[in-house]
């Protein structure tokens, strides 16, 4: 099961969940409580193990800027939150490693998700975005078989193990539900989620009926 960590805002927690088995770690651009500079990112980036994915979260933002962004700070990836075109979040797939589109939760855009197939991952979220709300989780069940899932809105160390049960995603992504305050994470509840999300994506991987596609869950591999 694939982790990733948003909104970190200091290096010691990007270690820290790193340590713990986080698959990526998120840094918000957009206007946000966990809203962080490039310059700062670059300084955290730089500590963080190659292995890591890097995620830059920006919500309609130029797509010029986003490539600039995601280059300057040091990232591998960008997450998009807006209402990026496909061809836009193709232009972009072109130009940084990986890019992940984020989707609303009930959005018409859910339905023709196979529009963003230049990006390595579509992210199902709560229609707004950082409220730290769950959604029906039964929404998710709208995008296309055989793209990659990430599961956000609402998550906790409580509640990870039930949505990854229903929804069987490929991988869950978390802000808040694992905060202390905004923008600075929780160790115990950061060491739960990542606990819980790992013990229920090796339930699933046990199950006869899901058989992930080889190097489904290696970002080196094209």
């Amino acid at each position: 099961m694939f982790v990733k960590i948003c909104g970190i805002t200091d290096v010691d927690d990007g270690l820290l969940a790193v340590a713990l088995g986080a698959d990526a770690l998120g840094f918000i651009f957009a206007p946000s409580t966990r809203q962080i500079a490039p310059t700062r990112v670059r300084d955290i980036t730089a500590r963080i193990p190659p292995e890591t994915l890097t995620v830059g979260v920006f919500r309609n933002e130029s797509k010029e800027r986003v490539v600039d962004i995601v280059h300057s700070a040091g990232l591998r990836a960008a997450q998009l939150h807006g209402a990026e075109t496909p061809d836009e979040t193709a232009w972009i797939a072109e130009r940084v490693p990986y890019v992940i589109k984020a989707l609303a939760a009930g959005s018409p855009q859910i339905e023709r998700a196979q529009e963003f197939a230049s990006a390595a991952a579509l992210l199902i979220d709560a229609p707004v975005p950082g409220s730290g709300e769950v959604f029906d989780w039964s929404l998710a069940e709208a995008l296309p078989s055989g793209m990659r899932l990430l599961l956000a809105g609402g998550l906790t160390p409580d509640n990870v193990g039930d949505a990854i049960a229903k929804v069987r995603p490929w991988g869950v992504d978390v802000a808040s539900g694992v905060e202390r305050e905004p923008g600075r994470k929780d160790p115990t509840a950061l060491r739960l989620f990542i606990q819980n999300a790992k013990a229920a994506g090796d339930t699933l991987e046990a199950n006869d009926d899901f058989d992930p596609e080889p190097n489904f869950y290696n970002w080196e591999v094209e």
